[in-house]
Protein backbone atom coordinates (compact mmCIF):
# COMPACT_ATOMS: atom_id res chain seq x y z
CA UNK A 1 0.00 0.00 0.00
CA UNK A 2 1.50 3.35 -1.05
CA UNK A 3 1.71 6.04 1.69
CA UNK A 4 -1.63 7.80 1.82
CA UNK A 5 -0.19 11.30 1.79
CA UNK A 6 1.52 10.46 -1.52
CA UNK A 7 -1.81 9.32 -2.99
CA UNK A 8 -3.46 12.55 -1.88
CA UNK A 9 -0.56 14.68 -3.10
CA UNK A 10 -0.93 13.29 -6.63
CA UNK A 11 -4.68 13.93 -6.60
CA UNK A 12 -4.31 17.47 -5.22
CA UNK A 13 -1.66 18.34 -7.81
CA UNK A 14 -3.95 17.14 -10.60
CA UNK A 15 -7.00 18.97 -9.24
CA UNK A 16 -5.05 22.20 -8.85
CA UNK A 17 -3.88 21.98 -12.45
CA UNK A 18 -7.48 21.96 -13.66
CA UNK A 19 -8.99 24.16 -10.92
CA UNK A 20 -11.77 21.73 -10.04
CA UNK A 21 -13.50 20.56 -6.88
CA UNK A 22 -13.49 17.21 -5.15
CA UNK A 23 -15.53 15.76 -2.29
CA UNK A 24 -14.07 13.21 0.14
CA UNK A 25 -16.62 11.16 2.13
CA UNK A 26 -14.64 10.24 5.26
CA UNK A 27 -15.36 7.54 7.87
CA UNK A 28 -15.61 9.37 11.21
CA UNK A 29 -13.85 6.73 13.33
CA UNK A 30 -10.90 6.85 10.92
CA UNK A 31 -10.82 10.64 11.18
CA UNK A 32 -10.81 10.24 14.96
CA UNK A 33 -7.73 7.99 14.83
CA UNK A 34 -5.79 10.06 12.30
CA UNK A 35 -6.09 13.74 13.14
CA UNK A 36 -2.85 14.45 11.25
CA UNK A 37 -4.48 13.37 8.01
CA UNK A 38 -7.64 15.32 8.80
CA UNK A 39 -5.59 18.46 9.37
CA UNK A 40 -3.83 17.82 6.07
CA UNK A 41 -7.14 17.37 4.22
CA UNK A 42 -8.59 20.52 5.77
CA UNK A 43 -5.58 22.53 4.61
CA UNK A 44 -6.78 22.13 1.01
CA UNK A 45 -9.96 23.70 -0.46
CA UNK A 46 -11.74 20.39 -0.97
CA UNK A 47 -14.94 19.20 0.63
CA UNK A 48 -15.23 16.52 3.31
CA UNK A 49 -18.46 14.59 3.84
CA UNK A 50 -19.62 11.97 6.32
CA UNK A 51 -19.15 8.33 5.31
CA UNK A 52 -20.60 6.84 8.48
CA UNK A 53 -18.95 6.34 11.86
CA UNK A 54 -17.67 2.86 11.05
CA UNK A 55 -17.50 1.21 7.63
CA UNK A 56 -20.42 -1.19 8.15
CA UNK A 57 -23.49 -2.23 6.16
CA UNK A 58 -26.55 -0.49 7.57
CA UNK A 59 -28.97 -3.13 6.33
CA UNK A 60 -27.42 -5.50 8.88
CA UNK A 61 -28.08 -3.12 11.78
CA UNK A 62 -31.18 -2.41 13.84
CA UNK A 63 -32.82 1.02 13.41
CA UNK A 64 -31.39 2.04 16.80
CA UNK A 65 -27.87 1.02 15.74
CA UNK A 66 -28.20 2.94 12.47
CA UNK A 67 -29.13 6.09 14.36
CA UNK A 68 -26.19 5.59 16.71
CA UNK A 69 -23.89 5.41 13.67
CA UNK A 70 -25.26 8.71 12.36
CA UNK A 71 -25.17 10.31 15.79
CA UNK A 72 -21.58 9.24 16.52
CA UNK A 73 -20.45 10.34 13.04
CA UNK A 74 -21.96 13.83 13.24
CA UNK A 75 -20.72 14.32 16.81
CA UNK A 76 -17.20 13.29 15.79
CA UNK A 77 -17.15 15.74 12.87
CA UNK A 78 -18.43 18.49 15.14
CA UNK A 79 -15.89 17.66 17.86
CA UNK A 80 -12.98 17.97 15.44
CA UNK A 81 -14.48 20.96 13.63
CA UNK A 82 -14.81 19.22 10.28
CA UNK A 83 -17.49 21.06 8.26
CA UNK A 84 -19.99 18.79 6.51
CA UNK A 85 -23.14 19.10 4.45
CA UNK A 86 -23.54 15.66 2.96
CA UNK A 87 -23.46 11.93 3.39
CA UNK A 88 -22.66 8.67 1.65
CA UNK A 89 -23.33 5.37 3.41
CA UNK A 90 -20.56 2.78 3.56
CA UNK A 91 -20.85 0.36 0.64
CA UNK A 92 -23.70 2.59 -0.66
CA UNK A 93 -25.82 0.40 1.61
CA UNK A 94 -29.05 1.95 2.94
CA UNK A 95 -32.01 0.89 5.04
CA UNK A 96 -35.27 2.84 4.96
CA UNK A 97 -34.38 4.14 8.44
CA UNK A 98 -31.08 5.48 7.12
CA UNK A 99 -32.84 7.48 4.43
CA UNK A 100 -35.24 8.98 6.97
CA UNK A 101 -32.43 9.82 9.41
CA UNK A 102 -30.69 11.93 6.77
CA UNK A 103 -33.62 14.35 7.05
CA UNK A 104 -33.63 14.14 10.84
CA UNK A 105 -29.93 15.07 10.96
CA UNK A 106 -30.47 17.85 8.43
CA UNK A 107 -28.11 16.76 5.66
CA UNK A 108 -28.18 18.88 2.52
CA UNK A 109 -27.42 16.02 0.16
CA UNK A 110 -26.79 12.30 -0.20
CA UNK A 111 -24.51 10.70 -2.79
CA UNK A 112 -25.08 6.98 -2.23
CA UNK A 113 -28.82 6.40 -2.61
CA UNK A 114 -28.36 7.24 -6.29
CA UNK A 115 -26.24 4.10 -6.75
CA UNK A 116 -29.38 1.97 -6.56
CA UNK A 117 -30.70 0.48 -9.85
CA UNK A 118 -33.70 2.85 -10.24
CA UNK A 119 -31.33 5.83 -10.40
CA UNK A 120 -28.23 4.47 -12.12
CA UNK A 121 -27.94 5.72 -15.66
CA UNK A 122 -29.88 8.91 -14.89
CA UNK A 123 -28.22 12.32 -14.96
CA UNK A 124 -30.44 14.56 -12.82
CA UNK A 125 -30.68 15.45 -9.13
CA UNK A 126 -33.70 13.98 -7.34
CA UNK A 127 -35.37 13.81 -3.94
CA UNK A 128 -35.87 10.39 -2.40
CA UNK A 129 -39.51 9.33 -2.09
CA UNK A 130 -40.28 7.56 1.18
CA UNK A 131 -42.64 4.62 1.47
CA UNK A 132 -45.36 6.98 2.72
CA UNK A 133 -45.07 9.07 -0.46
CA UNK A 134 -43.31 12.03 1.15
CA UNK A 135 -40.10 13.28 -0.49
CA UNK A 136 -36.82 13.99 1.25
CA UNK A 137 -35.65 17.51 2.01
CA UNK A 138 -32.12 16.52 1.04
CA UNK A 139 -31.03 16.29 -2.58
CA UNK A 140 -29.80 12.99 -4.01
CA UNK A 141 -27.18 12.71 -6.74
CA UNK A 142 -27.14 9.70 -9.11
CA UNK A 143 -23.87 7.80 -8.66
CA UNK A 144 -22.38 6.41 -11.86
CA UNK A 145 -21.60 2.69 -11.82
CA UNK A 146 -18.06 3.32 -13.14
CA UNK A 147 -16.23 3.58 -9.82
CA UNK A 148 -12.49 3.08 -9.83
CA UNK A 149 -12.78 -0.21 -7.97
CA UNK A 150 -15.00 -1.58 -10.76
CA UNK A 151 -12.71 -0.30 -13.51
CA UNK A 152 -9.43 -1.30 -11.86
CA UNK A 153 -10.24 -4.36 -9.73
CA UNK A 154 -12.88 -5.94 -11.97
CA UNK A 155 -12.17 -4.69 -15.50
CA UNK A 156 -8.39 -4.25 -15.13
CA UNK A 157 -8.52 -0.95 -17.03
CA UNK A 158 -5.38 1.02 -17.82
CA UNK A 159 -5.22 4.75 -17.05
CA UNK A 160 -6.15 5.57 -20.66
CA UNK A 161 -9.12 3.20 -20.55
CA UNK A 162 -10.30 4.80 -17.30
CA UNK A 163 -10.18 8.26 -18.89
CA UNK A 164 -12.07 7.06 -21.96
CA UNK A 165 -14.79 5.32 -19.91
CA UNK A 166 -15.34 8.39 -17.70
CA UNK A 167 -15.43 10.67 -20.72
CA UNK A 168 -18.12 8.53 -22.38
CA UNK A 169 -20.33 8.92 -19.29
CA UNK A 170 -19.68 12.66 -19.21
CA UNK A 171 -20.81 12.95 -22.82
CA UNK A 172 -24.03 11.07 -22.04
CA UNK A 173 -24.78 13.51 -19.21
CA UNK A 174 -23.97 16.46 -21.47
CA UNK A 175 -26.69 15.41 -23.92
CA UNK A 176 -29.21 15.97 -21.09
CA UNK A 177 -27.54 19.10 -19.67
CA UNK A 178 -27.28 16.89 -16.60
CA UNK A 179 -24.93 15.87 -13.83
CA UNK A 180 -22.59 12.89 -13.61
CA UNK A 181 -20.82 11.79 -10.43
CA UNK A 182 -17.97 9.32 -10.00
CA UNK A 183 -16.56 7.60 -6.92
CA UNK A 184 -12.76 7.58 -7.36
CA UNK A 185 -11.14 6.30 -4.19
CA UNK A 186 -7.77 7.95 -3.43
CA UNK A 187 -6.34 4.55 -2.55
CA UNK A 188 -6.67 3.56 -6.22
CA UNK A 189 -6.89 6.62 -8.45
CA UNK A 190 -4.03 8.26 -6.53
CA UNK A 191 -1.59 5.52 -7.43
CA UNK A 192 1.25 6.35 -9.84
CA UNK A 193 -0.08 3.99 -12.51
CA UNK A 194 -3.62 5.48 -12.51
CA UNK A 195 -3.34 9.19 -11.70
CA UNK A 196 -2.78 9.98 -15.38
CA UNK A 197 -6.25 8.56 -16.02
CA UNK A 198 -7.73 11.32 -13.87
CA UNK A 199 -5.57 13.89 -15.60
CA UNK A 200 -6.57 12.75 -19.10
CA UNK A 201 -10.24 12.76 -18.10
CA UNK A 202 -10.05 16.29 -16.70
CA UNK A 203 -8.45 17.46 -19.94
CA UNK A 204 -11.47 16.10 -21.83
CA UNK A 205 -13.91 17.52 -19.28
CA UNK A 206 -12.47 20.99 -19.81
CA UNK A 207 -12.73 20.60 -23.58
CA UNK A 208 -16.42 19.79 -23.09
CA UNK A 209 -16.78 22.94 -20.91
CA UNK A 210 -17.93 20.89 -17.91
CA UNK A 211 -18.39 22.54 -14.53
CA UNK A 212 -16.45 20.61 -11.84
CA UNK A 213 -17.45 21.93 -8.39
CA UNK A 214 -17.80 20.27 -4.98
CA UNK A 215 -21.07 18.47 -4.35
CA UNK A 216 -22.29 21.21 -1.99
CA UNK A 217 -21.54 23.97 -4.48
CA UNK A 218 -23.39 22.11 -7.22
CA UNK A 219 -26.45 21.33 -5.08
CA UNK A 220 -26.74 24.83 -3.64
CA UNK A 221 -26.34 26.45 -7.05
CA UNK A 222 -28.86 24.09 -8.68
CA UNK A 223 -31.44 24.65 -5.94
CA UNK A 224 -31.22 28.39 -6.46
CA UNK A 225 -30.83 28.65 -10.25
CA UNK A 226 -31.97 25.31 -11.76
CA UNK A 227 -28.99 25.37 -14.08
CA UNK A 228 -25.21 25.07 -13.90
CA UNK A 229 -22.76 27.84 -13.13
CA UNK A 230 -21.39 29.73 -16.15
CA UNK A 231 -24.23 28.10 -18.14
CA UNK A 232 -22.09 24.99 -18.37
CA UNK A 233 -23.59 22.24 -20.54
CA UNK A 234 -22.84 19.56 -17.93
CA UNK A 235 -21.86 19.25 -14.26
CA UNK A 236 -19.27 16.67 -13.21
CA UNK A 237 -18.82 15.75 -9.56
CA UNK A 238 -15.67 13.96 -8.44
CA UNK A 239 -15.84 12.13 -5.12
CA UNK A 240 -13.55 9.66 -3.40
CA UNK A 241 -14.36 7.69 -0.26
CA UNK A 242 -11.74 7.47 2.51
CA UNK A 243 -12.40 4.50 4.77
CA UNK A 244 -8.79 3.77 5.75
CA UNK A 245 -5.47 5.59 5.91
CA UNK A 246 -3.34 2.54 6.74
CA UNK A 247 -3.40 -1.19 6.13
CA UNK A 248 -4.29 -1.70 9.81
CA UNK A 249 -7.36 0.52 9.39
CA UNK A 250 -8.50 -1.81 6.63
CA UNK A 251 -7.95 -4.93 8.74
CA UNK A 252 -10.01 -3.47 11.61
CA UNK A 253 -13.13 -3.79 9.45
CA UNK A 254 -12.98 -7.54 9.90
Amino acid sequence: MQPYHKLLDRIFTTLEEFDCGFTFPLVASIAEKHQDYVTYLKSYPYEIAIHGYKHVRYQHLTPKQVEQELQFATQTFQKYKIPYKGFRAPYNNYSEETRQLLDKYDFLWDIGIGYQPPYQGTFQFFNYQYENGKKSNYTCVPLNKLSDDLMIDSYNFSAKQIAKALTNQLLKAKKENGVVMFDLHPIRIGRREYISGLQLFLEQAHKEEAWLPSVTEAVEYWRKHKNWKHDAPVCCLLTGDIDNFTFWDYLRRF
